[in-house]
């Protein structure tokens, strides 16, 4: 545990001690994420690569005689309180916890009432999956609490479960299978269709990752991601229809890059340039891989530029702001290439670096973007590190 995870975890045991009276019999953590690519393929059955980082949210935990869950943050307004037989959404961030009862319920696994405290590392609003930090926490904690030993692809489930099924993001497992199977040094190739994950050594030491935020953040559910599921969708039903996805096709998932051209006379403009990403962007998750693994950091460099190109044109989910983040990493010395992470509409832009110029590459950004929107953003070097676990209480 770092020195940051102590201090933080001791606040938070004195804030639950001063709240409820008691000590917490229990904490977890949960990462957040960053997505190196393959962005907006996972609700298309497509091919991610994130890795978990070393900012986290904490949930401390002790249960309840009654079937109630009692929740506050240390970061966010309001106490969150509900009944566990009868959790109905409330449009704030206890709906993330409540869909975690919610999909429990739903698995025919009972819950237990709790006392929950949640204190958070990751910037809400950022991209870099705060809310699935948050489920997955709240998951395991729930579980445990009720005697349950789930293993961290039933706790990513879980959490998956009560953000898309309760919560009403139609997201995909990338961003809860990333915060629960993470691993130390390591991305994750997620196929979002068998579930499958096979963990992409990223070399200790011989890359690093910034993460810039813009300043701009989002609401999932607000911002533009639910069209584009429906966009992906009717881009597949027009695809089919023309005959160009075979009756064995599913999503656009299963188009390859060859069918552009016959894509393009059959789908209208909109749709096809859904696809054209979607198609696109999962050739390059295999290919980003491929060019760590060969240690040819340009080329895995191009292809962030290629795909952050493709973000911003042909899936529009990029600011202004991202744009310029992006240009800036991309036009500083030792970066070898930059993309909005995430699912845009603000939050933040990844940059890969040669380690020893990851501070002159932060200072080019902050410098030249307070130089053209009037304030620094914030820049953190992120470690790419374990999924979910408890920790001593």
């Amino acid at each position: 545990m770092s020195g940051e995870q102590e201090h933080a975890l001791a606040v938070a045991r004195a804030a639950f001690v001063a709240r409820f009276d008691r000590r917490p019999e229990l904490a977890v953590r949960a990462p957040g994420r960053v997505n190196l690519i393959g962005e907006h393929t996972d609700y298309s059955e497509g091919l991610v690569l994130p890795c978990a980082i070393d900012r986290d949210t904490l949930v401390l935990a002790a249960p309840r005689g009654d079937r109630r869950v009692r929740a506050l943050s240390l970061e966010q307004p309001r106490v969150v309180e509900f009944a566990l037989d009868a959790p109905r959404r409330a449009g704030d961030w206890g709906d993330y916890v409540r869909g975690v009862a919610f999909a429990l319920a739903a698995a025919g696994r009972k819950a237990v009432g709790a006392n929950l405290l949640v204190t958070s590392r990751v910037p809400i609003g950022s991209g870099l999956s705060s809310s699935a930090a948050l489920g997955v926490a709240a998951a395991h904690a729930l579980a445990r609490l009720a005697g349950l030993e789930l293993s961290p692809r039933e706790v990513a489930e879980l959490a998956h479960a009560g953000e898309s099924g309760f919560v009403g993001v139609g997201c995909g497992i990338l961003d809860p299978f990333a915060s629960a199977l993470g691993r130390r040094d390591h991305a994750l190739r997620i196929d979002c269709r068998d579930r499958s994950v096979r963990p992409v050594p990223l070399g200790a030491g011989r890359v690093a990752l910034l993460v810039a935020h813009s300043g701009v953040t989002r609401t999932l559910a607000a911002a533009g991601y639910a069209e584009r599921v429906a966009e992906c969708a009717a881009a597949f039903a027009q695809a089919r229809a023309a005959g160009v996805a075979d009756a064995a096709a599913r999503t656009l998932r299963d188009l390859a890059p060859e069918q552009l051209p016959a894509l393009e006379r059959a789908l209208e403009p909109v749709p096809f340039r859904r696809a054209r990403h979607v198609i696109r962007e999962n050739a390059r998750v295999d290919a980003f891989a491929s060019a760590l693994a060969a240690g040819a950091l340009d080329a895995a460099g191009g292809l962030l530029r290629e795909g952050m190109r493709s973000l911003r044109d042909d899936y529009e989910v990029s600011t202004p702001e991202l744009d310029r983040l992006c240009a800036l990493g991309d036009a500083a010395r030792g970066c070898h290439g930059s993309r909005l992470t995430g699912a845009g509409f603000g939050g933040c832009t990844l940059h890969l670096v040669e380690p020893g110029a990851a501070g002159e590459v932060a200072r080019a950004i902050r410098s030249g973007f307070a130089a053209s929107h009037g304030r620094e953003p914030p820049v953190w070097c992120v470690v790419p590190g374990d999924g979910a676990a408890e920790l001593p209480v």
